[in-house]
């Protein structure tokens, strides 16, 4: 789809002010305005991506987890448009071809889960862990139960789910199989997503190749040390395809794997931004996935201690191989391709053997639940594999 940023003008622009104003990020232009309407029945006012937009469009992609750049584009509009659902605007079905995404399925997670009957992240699909909840949901309240969420449904969620509150039993059930599945590393089955550089207006082809050799050859040494330690690991593409996130994510689903680690490099129009950032899901309804909050967290104190690159931090974000993958996921932004000293530091093999060194031994923090655990950036290679060898 095309971009739509300040200046930019149409009957797009229009329904994206609409929804933003419904969000309450932007005023309502129509009702003061004295233009006549266009063919469309825009009026000029709405058609215009102004000042207001723009700042309306950030604060919405700040508020959404997306990247705030105030454009909106693939993953801007998306979002827009599941925002643009309130539950009971539309019947809500489970559809295998094409799964229903939008607010109106959070809010119908979030319902199902204070009562209960759902105990996945609150994403926004309608998926079939959300259809067999319905399911369960219907069955014990005396309705037909077809998954489908209808007036019917809606009436009997509107008395009930409000009535009771409790925990995250989504966060319940990742920290007790996490528990459950014990400090050795052996076994554990890891998806590992390597990016892939693509020329835009920041990056030119020969940095772009450079960022994709870059990733690819971590993705190798996290790879290795990962078989060193008896661990499974999978790539979610082949060195030559370059598969958008939401194929990446339903490959690792494939796979059904413990974690998947996806290794990125940041880009920014101002060469000056520099280190290293780790992402993880979580999304304005309140949930989050808490071990790809931990997991994202161990990995980048142990990648900022080590390379002394410099620390961006964890943030939430909606990405798409974050909330479509069915277990936690860590994205790590191992630094800016755009700036010269991140890009120089990168290109260097030494630095990418201690981020794979780091990368390995954050999983293995993770999993061991802060017992016998030593200092950020202490732990080697060495120690892990001797661990794991006494382990056994």
């Amino acid at each position: 789809m095309p971009l739509y940023r300040l200046g930019d003008r149409g009957s797009a622009v229009a329904e994206i002010r609409a929804i933003l104003a419904a969000q309450g990020l932007l005023a309502d232009s129509s009702a003061s305005s004295s233009e006549p309407p266009a063919g469309n029945g825009w009026t000029a006012p709405e058609t215009e991506f102004d000042l207001a937009t723009d700042h309306a469009v950030r604060a919405f992609q700040q508020n959404r987890g997306l990247i705030v750049d105030g454009i909106v584009g693939p993953a801007t509009y998306r979002v827009l448009r599941e925002a643009s659902y309130s539950l009971g605007a539309r019947i809500l079905a489970y559809r295998l071809s094409a799964p229903m995404h939008g607010d109106d399925v959070a809010t119908l997670q979030s319902r199902l889960g204070i009562l209960g009957y759902y105990t996945g992240l609150v994403d926004g699909q309608f998926g079939a862990v959300t259809h067999n909840a319905l399911c369960s949901y219907q069955s014990e309240y005396g309705m037909t139960p077809d998954g489908i969420c209808g007036p019917g449904t809606l009436r009997s969620l509107q008395h009930l789910g409000t009535r009771v509150t409790g925990g995250s039993a989504h966060a319940i059930r990742e920290e007790e199989g996490l528990r459950s599945s014990g400090p050795r590393l052996t076994g554990k089955r890891i998806v590992i997503d390597p990016g892939f550089g693509i020329p835009d207006d920041y990056v030119d082809a020969a940095t772009a190749d450079l960022e994709t050799r870059i990733l690819w050859d971590l993705a190798r040494l996290v790879e290795g040390r990962m078989a060193a330690a008896g661990m499974e690991t999978f790539p979610s593409r082949s060195a030559a395809d370059n598969p958008d996130d939401a194929d990446r994510a339903r490959v690792a689903n494939s796979y059904g794997a413990d974690l998947v680690i996806a290794l990125r490099c940041g880009r920014y129009k101002n060469a000056n931004a520099n280190g290293t950032a780790s992402f993880y899901f979580g999304n304005a309804h309140g949930s989050a996935s808490t071990i790809g909050r931990s997991l994202s967290g161990f990995i980048q104190r142990e990648i900022v201690a080590r390379t002394g690159l410099k620390d961006c931090r964890t943030h939430e974000r909606t990405w798409d191989i974050l909330r479509l993958t069915q277990m936690p996921v860590a994205q790590i932004d191992v630094g800016y391709i755009t700036n010269p000293g991140d890009a120089a530091a990168l290109a260097d093999p030494q630095t990418r053997d201690v981020i794979a060194d780091a990368i390995l031994v954050a999983v293995k923090r993770l999993y061991l639940l802060g017992e016998n655990d030593q200092p950020t950036g202490t732990y080697t290679f060495a120690d892990l594999l001797a661990s794991e060898q006494i382990a056994r």
